[in-house]
Formats: C-alpha cells, structure tokens, sequence
C-alpha cells in the first residue's frame, strides 16, 4: 500500500528486501538473517546513488538496513506510537534525533527528543462539517458515526457493527470504511437495509480523498488505535470508541490509553465488541453534553503544524534553513 501512494504523488520508490527478527523461529531465522544481509546491501547502493543529505525513519524492520547501510548520514527517527517497539529502540541508536508524537514518550529514549506530534496529509483538514456532509450525501439533523478499521480494515469491528446496524441507524447516520477483504459482505448485507436504513447508511471498502470529509462529517467515530488516531482525531476532536488490535503487542492499546486517560475516548476489548459496542456507542449518542465535553479533550491535543515541526528537525539537521 505505501509503494502505492507513493508513486501515486509522484515521488521516486524504491523497495529493499528485509524481514522481522523478533519471534521468529529458529527454522526462519537463517533465511530472515540472509534477507537482512541482502537488504544493508541494497541499501549501501541506494545511499550510494542517492547521496542523501538526512534520513528520516519511522521505524520497523524494513528500516534497519538503511539505518545500517547509511549510519554516517544525519538520521531523524520518527516515533509514532506512544511507546516504541523493539525495531525503534534498535533505530535509536543511529539516530542523531528522535520526534515523537507525545511527551510521554520522551521517558524511552536517552538521546535529543523532539516532540512533533503526529503529522497528518495537507489536504485532509481543509474539509468544512457542511461541505463534508454534502459530499457524502448525508444529512445535517441527524449525528454521524464513523467506522473504520485502518487502511485494511478490521473484520471483528466489521462484524459486530453489521449485527447491530439496523439499531444504530434509528439514532445515527453511519458512515463505514469496511477495507477490502469483507467488503463484499458488506456489500450483500447494505443490500438488505430498508430505504430509510439505506439512506442512513455510507459503505466504503478504502476512501483516500475524502478521508478527510469521513472525518469532518462524524460526531464520533469507532475505531483501532493506531498511530494515525493520535494525529487525525486530536485534528478534528473527534470523540471516539477505541478497539486496540489484540495482535498488535501493546502499541495500540497505550495509544488508546493515552487519549483515553485525557477523556477524550473510551475503550472496548476486541473480545467484548459484540456485546459492548451497541450499549456504549448509543449511550454517547444520546449524551451530546459528555461527546461535547470529549470533542474539547480531544482537540486540545492536536498538533496541526506537526508535519512543519517534522520537516524542520530534518531541514535543521541536513544543513539546510527550516
């Protein structure tokens, strides 16, 4: 997906082999090493051809062999969740500046922290709540949910939200970013929605232009946690029921604790959607002085100029003016 959009905004791609050490097994691992050793190497000759002036990294093990290969470059590394993996603790080492997107995660790391906040794309703020509304053909007296799962999608979020759509749509508008893999579930199911549920309800398998309008337009969304949640809905203050990916070691759920503990969201288990996602979601529908009370919380950790303060650590450290 992110060769994608690169190439998608015109900008030069170019892919390494790499693969993950941690919690592979001892039959993986030879093969894994190999892949890394071809990676540094591919990476030596991109450093080679390319001659850059600073490296930006945001973590993973696709990272380290650049971090390797390019160790005499000035390097920024880019934290995004609250606490970082083991890859971003490895990348801190050659790493001459860290950004993070919140202050509490300055504690991980002993070198020059900067924090940045999370930077979000140009265009994704410019949409207005009226002009939002009207691109996705919904209507302005009744409150918008958000569903969405992350760039793939989440089936368990997928799953308990069709079992209970045609009771949040008596109370609600829904607009649904499903992702491709149960899209055509999805699609069979919006198929059997009477008229009025129909006209109240928005699929989508992945949206990229008017992520932004999907934003604008929702008074509160149900949503993973992600790295993304800490920069988009602070940007919006948009109130939010939180579902930390089970299978994502602890980084989603510290991050949805960490707006959570600012009371700008609340949290479900993946485990207990079925049965807690409905409750909860009408109980903030029908509380608008409580979602109020989270939409303040919530903007009041945006960091809009982010991507600027992101840019300007990089321009500072390869030689430049910000």
């Amino acid at each position: 997906m992110e060769a994608e959009l690169v190439k998608r905004e015109g900008i030069r791609y170019a892919s390494i082999p790499a693969a993950g050490l941690h919690g592979v097994g001892l039959r993986q691992l030879p093969r894994n090493l190999f892949q890394l050793g071809r990676g540094i190497g591919a990476s030596a000759q991109l450093v080679r051809e390319f001659r850059p002036d600073v490296l930006l990294l945001t973590g993973g093990y696709l990272a380290a062999p650049m971090a390797v290969a390019a160790r005499a470059v000035p390097t920024v590394l880019y934290v995004p969740d609250i606490e970082p993996g083991l890859a971003l603790k490895f990348l801190a080492r050659f790493a001459d500046r860290i950004a993070v997107t919140s202050a509490e995660s300055q504690r991980y790391f002993s070198k020059k922290v900067v924090v940045t906040g999370y930077p979000v794309r140009p265009g994704l703020g410019g949409w207005t709540r009226k002009r939002a509304r009207t691109a996705l053909k919904l209507r302005d007296d009744l409150p918008v949910l958000l569903a969405a799962g992350g760039s793939k999608g989440a089936h368990s979020i997928n799953q308990a939200l069709m079992a209970i759509l045609p009771a949040l749509l008596k109370l609600t508008q829904v607009v649904h970013i499903t992702g491709q893999g149960d899209w055509d579930a999805v699609a069979a199911m919006s198929s059997k929605l009477t008229k009025l549920e129909a006209r109240r309800y928005r699929p989508f398998p992945y949206v990229h232009e008017k992520m932004g309008a999907a934003l604008a337009a929702a008074d509160m969304a149900v949503m993973r946690a992600g790295a993304s949640v800490l920069g988009e809905l602070p940007l919006f203050g948009l109130p939010a029921v939180l579902v930390p990916y089970p299978h994502a070691w602890r980084y989603q759920r510290l991050n949805a604790e960490h707006l959570a503990a600012h009371k700008a969201a609340v949290i479900i288990r993946d485990e207990d959607l079925r049965t807690e996602l409905l409750p909860v979601v009408r109980k903030l529908l029908l509380s608008p002085r409580r979602r109020k009370s989270m939409h303040a919380a919530m903007r009041a950790l945006a960091r809009p100029e982010a991507a600027r303060e992101l840019a300007g650590q990089l321009q500072e450290l390869g030689g430049q003016r910000p």
